[in-house]
């Protein structure tokens, strides 16, 4: 039997609880790998889709021969890849006689396949083809804007799920607030036909209206790319129905820790006694001592008084 691993010294401690299960999670990391064989357009665009993402994202250059994420068995190394890695999204990109330009989105629950949409890439634009004023390039880090055109992303199932995708694996880290002059991009996905969907970036230049609220114009900065759907696969219903479970956000009650082994702890601070201070009480032994002391040295003073000599 195995023991179990403590960790020795504070920083591990941290590391450890980095990964830990919180009640507000961390931003989503992207796991970017190449399979056995790639082309010169799914490595330009795999380059492309890391420098969106390059600071929630890791990217792999060797080629992995043993993945093949729909097939039974062969997710094994792609799940040890994200558990390796702490990434719960991947990009999957292979190339094929029968496949070409494939990419493979998924998302993965406790560093296993929850689910996966596959899609072939056409008509694709680099970053680097397009000339722009670079003073409008999106900052590293900043929360895109979403536009879904069409209505095949409510009507069909497999858009549907893309739609899910794209937005899980670009959406960035979850905000309470967020300050419009900050978003300088925005992500336009056009549903051509019910397969096939046209999707490009772009930077927001901010004009003035002669109102409050500033005129956008969009400016394309790349990568665009057409979407083709091939395979998908949803997750079952009983492990969808365990990922959706959110916990709920009760209030912290100060100096209260729950402990696994011993159980709900608490806190108390006593402040210093002030003896000085106590209010003492008639019942003490010492004082009814006195009080006899006392009346009988009162009945005595009486009976000189009565019978003087």
């Amino acid at each position: 039997m195995s023991s179990i691993r403590v960790p020795k010294s504070m920083r591990a401690k941290r590391e450890l609880l980095k990964h830990a299960p919180k009640l507000v999670e961390n931003g989503k990391k992207m796991l970017i790998l190449h399979g056995t064989k790639t082309s010169a357009v799914l490595n330009s665009v795999l380059a492309d889709l890391f420098h969106l993402k390059r600071d929630h994202a890791v990217k792999f250059t060797k080629k992995n021969d043993n993945i093949r994420p729909f097939e039974s068995g062969g997710e094994t190394s792609l799940e040890f890849f994200s558990l390796k890695s702490d990434c719960s999204l991947f990009v999957y990109g292979s190339h094929s006689k029968k496949r070409p330009n494939n990419l493979v989105l998924g998302r993965t629950y406790d560093h296993h396949i929850y689910d996966l949409v596959e899609v072939g890439v056409e008509n694709y634009k680099s970053i680097e083809s397009y000339a722009y004023n670079k003073n409008l390039a999106p900052k590293l880090g900043t929360k895109p804007f979403f536009a879904f055109i069409g209505e095949h992303f409510e009507s069909v199932d497999g858009l549907k799920h893309l739609k899910e995708m794209l937005l899980d694996h670009f959406k960035g880290e979850v905000v309470e607030n967020l300050n419009l002059v900050g978003v300088d991009r925005i992500f336009v996905c056009t549903a051509i036909s019910p397969t096939t969907v046209y999707m490009m970036h772009c930077a927001l230049r901010l004009k003035r209206s002669g109102t409050s609220v500033p005129r956008m114009e969009l400016v394309e900065v790349g990568p665009s790319m057409d979407l083709v759907v091939r395979r998908n696969r949803r997750p079952a219903e009983s492990l969808q129905k365990e990922a959706m479970k959110a916990p709920g956000h009760a209030k912290k009650v100060k100096n209260v820790s729950d402990n696994p082994i011993d159980g709900k702890l608490g806190r108390v601070y006593i402040p210093d006694q002030e003896v000085s201070k106590l209010a003492l009480t008639s019942d003490i032994k010492g004082l009814k001592r006195e009080r006899r002391d006392a009346k009988k040295n009162k009945e005595h003073s009486k009976k000189q008084k009565v019978n003087p000599e």
